[in-house]
């Protein structure tokens, strides 16, 4: 007669099998979390650390506890205030045409049946480029005299521009440079949401007399709704961490870059120049907090719009 052996296990506990299935699994994870704490989480707790000190990157420079007075200083530094204004001002300008064009585009795009996906990577092409690369390009082609842009313009007659030069214009300037750059993006967005609404409900609009734009109007537009919330907040975050085409463009091709200094570029000119790495970090926070705010506004908005559609 055979007997059968009958193993107890306590409730609840994993077999021996899936804890090495677990371990085996963590310890492939282990290179990026450790990747991750020291390039990410640390940086950002010592960040934080230094917002409270008048931290010098110098070699020996000095460390002293000042609480919170970096935070005191930066609510009176006009500096930070007019570049937080550009900022914004850039935010304002470039989300805008970068929402708008993006949707055109990938609304005439989904229409084309014959090589669609040539007119994907034309329009997608210009964002992987190095923002080195676009600054260099439309700083030649801002150039007076023999620019490309203002050798158009004087031949219609309407005279040249000082695209790099007037301060009047140097914002608008870099948002045309940012709009042809990055609204490739949106663009590829756009178009994915515009090929998951089934092609049903179109052809039950037409039957029920409804013409082009109507449809836009009432079956595009409303599907497109978390598309577009998305494109939205994605657009305003990368809006508001402008730096690297300003930077570029009016340091190496005109003399505007303080009127157009944004808040990333101010914390790192008192990082990394003057080296008051402190003071820079406490910029960076209050920063952070500002974007954090606007985030939570905008999905709250969104959120509320999109319940009452």
């Amino acid at each position: 007669m055979e007997v059968t052996e009958k193993t107890t296990r306590t409730p609840g506990a994993k077999p021996a099998g899936r804890r090495r299935t677990d371990l085996t699994g963590l310890l492939f994870l282990l290179p990026f979390l450790v990747a991750y704490v020291l390039f990410l989480v640390w940086p950002i707790i010592l960040g934080f650390r230094m917002s409270f000190f008048n931290w010098s990157l110098v070699s020996g420079g000095s460390r002293e506890f000042l609480g919170l007075g970096n935070y005191r200083e930066l609510l009176g530094d006009p500096v930070f205030w007019s570049s937080l204004w550009h900022t914004l001002l850039f935010t304002i300008l470039s989300t805008p045409p970068l929402v708008l064009i993006a949707l055109v585009l990938a609304m005439l795009v989904n229409r084309v049946k014959f090589a669609q996906w040539f007119f994907r990577f034309s329009f997608f092409a210009p964002f992987v480029l190095p923002v080195s690369v676009v600054a260099l390009i439309w700083i030649w082609l801002f150039q007076p005299g023999y620019g490309l842009i203002n050798s158009y313009l004087t031949s219609l007659g309407l005279g040249e521009v000082s695209w790099l030069t007037d301060e009047n214009v140097a914002m608008i300037t870099v948002v045309i440079v940012t709009v042809w750059w990055t609204v490739g993006f949106n663009f590829v967005l756009y178009l994915a949401g515009l090929q998951e609404i089934p092609t049903d409900l179109y052809d039950a609009s037409a039957v029920d007399g409804a013409s082009a734009l109507e449809q836009t109007r009432w079956v595009t537009i409303p599907l497109l709704s978390r598309t577009t919330v998305l494109v939205v907040v994605l657009q305003i975050l990368a809006s508001l961490k402008v730096f690297d085409q300003i930077y570029v463009m009016y340091t190496q091709g005109g003399l505007n870059y303080p009127v157009t200094r944004p808040i990333v570029g101010y914390v790192y000119d008192q990082g990394f120049t003057s080296y008051r790495v402190g003071y820079g970090s406490a910029m960076s926070y209050a920063f952070f907090l500002i974007i954090l705010l606007v985030s939570i506004v905008w999905f709250l908005v969104a959120r509320r719009r999109e319940g009452s559609v």
